[in-house]
Parts: structure tokens; C-alpha cells; sequence
């Protein structure tokens, strides 16, 4: 039987070797961007993510329920069927931090995606398409929150 000690012991000297041979999971903190998570806005988490002016399409699907009944887990779902998308964003246009995720794509990956985000308020989600040219292709719900997420 293992002691605890050892345990650790183990699990540092695993970690260790996982760190120097590149495999450990740094990835994740690289792709985050701290100015685009922080943005109050849409225009403003595009511009951090370098992405252009918002334009609509019916291209990008965003699916929501149209009342959330508790806004602290509110499902939400972003997907296209354009080629060339490189991410696909979700953003709560009235939380404090407008954007709640961003999926990383290339081609052999589907851009189609499911998330739980909290809601303060009733507001508009929305779902960005990001090409690999830059264009931001945008769909928006209106979700009705009765019973607030954020702190509410």
C-alpha cells in the first residue's frame, strides 16, 4: 500500500518528466486571451481576438432556450457549415464579461459546439463564426433569464 508521501512523490516526478518532454498541458494557457475575456462587448472581444466588424449570416446557427429558467446554467450551442472558420465564439451580450468561450478549429474538426454559460439578465447570445481571413459572421438569440446567475 501506497502512503501518501510517495504518492506525491510520484505524481511530482511524473509531472516533472511530462513538463521537460513537452506534454504537459501549457497549450490551453497559450490560446488564452486575457483582453478578449475581460471585453465588456462584441466589438470589443473581436478586436482583442483580431477578428473584423461583425456582419449577420444565416450561415451561423446559435441555439439557446428562448426562457432560462435559471440563468446561472443556461445551455447554449454555436455551430456553421462554412469552410475556412478558425473559431467559434459565444458571447452574452449584457454579462459583465461579454465573451464565454472561444473553440479553436481547424479543418478537421466540425464547427459545432455546446456549452453551459451563466447569465445575469435577459439578453442576446451570440454565436460568432471567425474566418481564416479575419470576417466575423455573427446569428443572435434573445434568451429570457427569470432568475438571475451572476451574483443575482
Amino acid at each position: 500500500m501506497q502512503t501518501r508521501r510517495e504518492t506525491l512523490r510520484q505524481s511530482a516526478v511524473v509531472a516533472g518528466l511530462l513538463a521537460s518532454t513537452g506534454l504537459f498541458p501549457q497549450y490551453a494557457h497559450a490560446a488564452y486571451n486575457k483582453t478578449a475575456f475581460e471585453a465588456k462587448s462584441l466589438p470589443e472581444a473581436l478586436k482583442a481576438l483580431g477578428a473584423g466588424a461583425p456582419v449577420e449570416s444565416k450561415d451561423v446557427t446559435i441555439t439557446g432556450p428562448d426562457i432560462a429558467e435559471n440563468g446561472a446554467v443556461v445551455p447554449v450551442g454555436a455551430s456553421t457549415a462554412l469552410a475556412g472558420v478558425k473559431q467559434i465564439l459565444v458571447l452574452v451580450e449584457k454579462n459583465p464579461a461579454a465573451l464565454v468561450a472561444v473553440f479553436h478549429l481547424t479543418d478537421s474538426v466540425e464547427p459545432n459546439f455546446a456549452t453551459r454559460t451563466k447569465m445575469g439578465q435577459s439578453s442576446d447570445v451570440f454565436a460568432v463564426a471567425v474566418m481564416a481571413d479575419g470576417r466575423a459572421l455573427y446569428a443572435k438569440k434573445e434568451v429570457k433569464v427569470t432568475l438571475g446567475g451572476c451574483g443575482g
